[in-house]
Order: structure tokens, then C-alpha cells, then sequence
């Protein structure tokens, strides 16, 4: 298991705060940012950063922060990691475009070698790559529609996709990511999710996954299915992990009715949860997976990789971009996994996962016992963890009434003391930490005791 002593850092692992947050200078930038870009376009934090590594952002004002987003689970192997930025920099120094659809270059098959090579399935299997998530989700439905002939797609309760117009129409939240911005791309049906903390079912995987086919047969029919489309670990829906069985059930009526299952790991994959893609732990092998975020080291791009036979289908031209497979990004692809790989990420991340685990719980422990049942669950793998908070009775009994109030001053409160925490959820009732997997475990502790403070103060 990789420990913080095998991972040399560029800037000091230190909480530290020299201002208020935001400082000077970040309220400048702000007031200039007011002026220049547009008020749709928001962000979580309200600081700009100068510099970032390992575990820590470094804002304008010189204030350490500790970053446990890892900008939405992207820079997995830190934000200024040295083998990705070597590789940026070797690349870049040659040629940085030239369009892999008018000139190609070795760099994209190289990756596309080692996608084939590390996701789930010992089939052949062919791979294109993309520039971001909702791109690479929107092409794999294009490849399942052209392959299956049928246009059916199978979204899911608290699923995200993506802003694209088809990735909205798959994604379930409607503020902010879909209000006023329809119409949406048809064929589009959604189906209930194993949510095992609010589902009826509970833990029983099977049974949740049996009551969706039932209502898919009924309302869409599996002979105009062309793929259900799901997220191993659901992201921005509030880190939902589906009960056991849930989707190996899916998969197996996907394999028996010729409907494509395609994974949607953009937010999971990469070490993300301990392996290499979220499916493996179910033992789910999919026909189509998706990939963004973690896999380049914070460049733009996406990629997915499938069963050869399907994805040949596809006619010449028929898939690709200007910008897809850059040659820069693809470098720093390689670097990047190079990394998880040399670094064991995958046995870091499940490090991560016991530190989280263990302290939330203590916290959730001496909550309950103080009469403020605040936590309603501690949900999630490797270092995609999440505290889905709710609010108690007034007789001080605990009940699954989301308390997004406090999940948002927790937020607010953990910044104030220098801790970056995302939020998430369908009811925005979900603290989410998605560390970057090369921070230390003090680094971590810290952000961690922080934020249980601040969950105590607001409670």
C-alpha cells in the first residue's frame, strides 16, 4: 500500500490560512469575474487559485487550503503532478494538435492500447476518445443505437450525465442542470434507482433490479431497448451505492435480451474506489464503459471503450472530434495511469476509505449520543465517500428528512477554516469528499477534523 512517504511534494501538505476567505486579491478577481463571465457559471469556492499540489490549493492571497474535491475527482494523481506535467511538457514542446481524424499520431493509439487493456473484460475490444464526460456518454448511446438498431435508452432516479442535450434529458436533477433548457432528445425513459438508505427494498439488490426491468418491459419494451445506461456509483445524485446485486441483475437481462449495458464511470473510474472501474467490485462486465475526470491528470478527455463487434459497427467518420484525443492530453493520460499504476492508487484509495470511514463514524457515534442524529448515512468506496445529512425530529429521534441547510453551512463552515468540501444530491443533502489519492493521511486528518468540527457546530 503507497503511503505519503512514497510520494514526493512540490509545495508544503499544510492547512494555513494569511486572510479571510476570499482574501484581497480573490475578491478582486471576483469583482473583475462579475464583469467578464457569464453569471451561469458558478463555483463552489469562492477563492482562485494560484497553485496546487498533492493535497492542497494554494489561493492569489497565499492561503493553503486543503482540497478534498480533487476539482470533481479529476486530479486523482494531484493537480501538478510531475510525471504528468514532464509528459505535458515533452509533448507540447513537439506538437499540440494536428487532429487525430486528419493526421494521426501513436500517443492516441498508445492510449487507446491501455484503455483496452484496463477496463473490464477479456474480449477484444476497440476504443475512441472524446474531450469530456457528457461527450463520451453521448457517443456510446450513438454507438449503442447504431449497433442494437433501436433507440430506447434506460436512464436512471438521481442518475447525472451531463449538460449536453441528450445528457440532460438523461440526467435526473432538474435545478440547475436541466430547468428552462428543453426541449430534451427523445427516448429517453427513466426508471427507479437501488438507493439502499431511502429505497423501500433496502439492501435487496435483486429485488430493486427485478422492479426496474418489470417497469422497462411494461413501459419501453426490451425488443426497442438499445442500452440501459448507469453509474456504478452514482456521482452528483448523492453518491449512491446501489445494493448488492442490483446491477449484476441488470446485466444479466441486458445479455438476455441483446440490450447493451454501458457503464457510466466517468466519475468512479481511475482508482477512484479502490479499483480500477467501480463495475469490477460488482463483478459486472459492460458491454460499453465511459471515462473522463481522473484519466488524463486534469486535461480534457474522455474515452469509451467497448466489445469490438459493437464498436466496428460504426461506420467510417462516423465518431470523433476536432479536439478528441489531443495529442497533449494523451500524454498526460499516460503519465497519469502510469502512476496510478507505479503509486497503487487503487490500494491507496481503499486506504483513504478506512481513515474516512472510521472517522465519520465516530463523529456520527457522538452526535447520536448528544441527541443530534444529524448523519443518516456514511455511504461510498475508496475515496468517493459521502455523509448524506438529515434533520431530526423535535423530540430529537432521527428520521431521513434531508437537511440541505446544514449540509450547505458544514460546506461553508469547512472552508472558513481552510477544508474544501463538495456538495451533491438530488436533495442537496450530501457531503461529498473525493481527495486526490496522493494526499497524506495527516493532510487528510486534518481536513477531516475540520469538517466533523464543523458538522458538530452546526449540528
Amino acid at each position: 500500500m503507497t503511503t505519503a512517504t512514497d510520494i514526493v511534494y512540490r509545495l508544503p501538505q499544510e492547512r494555513k490560512l494569511v486572510s479571510e476567505l476570499p482574501g484581497p486579491r480573490s475578491m478582486e478577481i471576483g469583482q473583475r469575474r462579475l464583469g467578464a463571465v457569464a453569471a451561469g457559471v458558478g463555483s463552489s469556492v469562492p477563492v482562485f487559485a494560484a497553485d496546487a499540489d498533492g493535497g492542497v490549493i494554494v489561493d492569489v492571497d497565499g492561503n493553503s487550503l486543503i482540497d478534498l474535491g480533487s476539482g470533481i475527482a479529476v486530479t486523482s494523481v494531484g493537480a501538478s503532478n510531475s510525471a504528468v506535467a514532464a509528459a505535458v511538457a515533452e509533448q507540447a514542446a513537439h506538437f499540440t494538435h494536428t487532429c487525430f481524424m486528419v493526421t494521426p499520431y501513436e500517443g492516441y493509439v498508445a492510449v487507446a492500447e491501455k484503455l483496452n487493456e484496463i477496463t473490464p473484460g477479456d474480449f477484444e475490444k476497440r476504443t475512441v476518445l472524446f474531450n469530456s464526460g457528457a461527450e463520451a456518454v453521448e457517443n456510446a448511446v450513438k454507438i449503442a443505437r447504431l449497433s442494437t438498431r433501436r433507440n430506447a435508452v434506460i436512464a436512471f432516479d438521481h442518475a447525472y450525465h451531463g449538460r449536453t442535450n441528450l445528457t440532460m434529458a438523461m440526467t435526473a436533477k432538474s435545478m440547475p442542470y436541466k430547468r428552462n433548457f428543453g426541449p430534451f432528445a427523445p427516448e429517453v425513459y427513466r426508471m427507479p434507482m437501488s438507493y439502499p438508505y431511502r429505497d423501500e427494498l433496502g439492501s435487496d439488490g435483486v429485488a430493486a433490479a427485478k422492479r426496474a426491468i418489470s417497469m422497462i418491459e411494461k413501459q419501453v419494451g426490451a425488443e426497442t431497448t438499445a442500452a440501459i445506461v448507469i453509474e456504478p456509483i452514482q456521482g452528483e445524485g448523492g453518491f449512491i451505492v446501489p445494493a448488492p446485486g442490483f446491477l449484476s441483475t441488470l446485466a444479466e437481462w441486458c445479455t438476455m435480451h441483446r440490450v447493451l449495458f454501458i457503464a457510466d464511470e466517468v466519475q468512479a473510474g481511475f482508482a477512484r474506489t479502490g479499483t480500477w472501474f467501480a463495475c469490477e467490485q460488482e463483478g459486472v462486465t459492460p458491454d460499453l464503459i465511459t471515462m473522463a475526470k481522473g484519466i488524463a491528470g486534469g486535461m480534457p478527455l474522455s474515452a469509451v471503450t467497448g466489445r469490438a463487434d459493437i464498436m466496428d459497427t460504426v461506420h467510417g467518420g462516423g465518431l470523433g472530434g476536432t479536439y478528441g484525443g489531443n495529442p497533449v492530453a494523451c500524454a498526460a493520460a499516460l503519465a497519469a495511469i502510469d502512476q496510478m499504476e507505479s503509486l497503487d492508487l487503487c490500494g491507496r484509495a481503499r486506504h483513504i476509505e478506512t481513515i474516512i470511514t472510521e472517522t465519520l463514524s465516530a463523529t456520527k457515534d457522538e452526535l447520536d449520543g448528544a441527541g443530534l442524529p444529524v448523519i443518516g448515512d456514511i455511504r461510498g468506496r475508496g475515496a468517493m465517500m459521502a455523509v448524506e445529512l438529515v434533520t431530526p425530529a423535535e423530540d430529537g429521534s432521527a428520521t431521513r428528512e434531508p437537511n440541505p441547510d446544514l449540509t450547505a453551512a458544514v460546506a461553508k463552515a469547512a472552508l472558513a477554516q481552510g477544508v474544501v468540501a463538495l456538495t451533491c444530491g438530488t436533495y442537496g443533502n450530501v457531503l461529498r469528499l473525493l481527495p486526490p489519492l496522493v494526499i497524506g493521511d495527516d493532510l487528510l486528518r486534518d481536513g477531516l477534523a475540520v469538517l466533523c468540527q464543523a458538522l458538530k457546530d452546526n449540528a
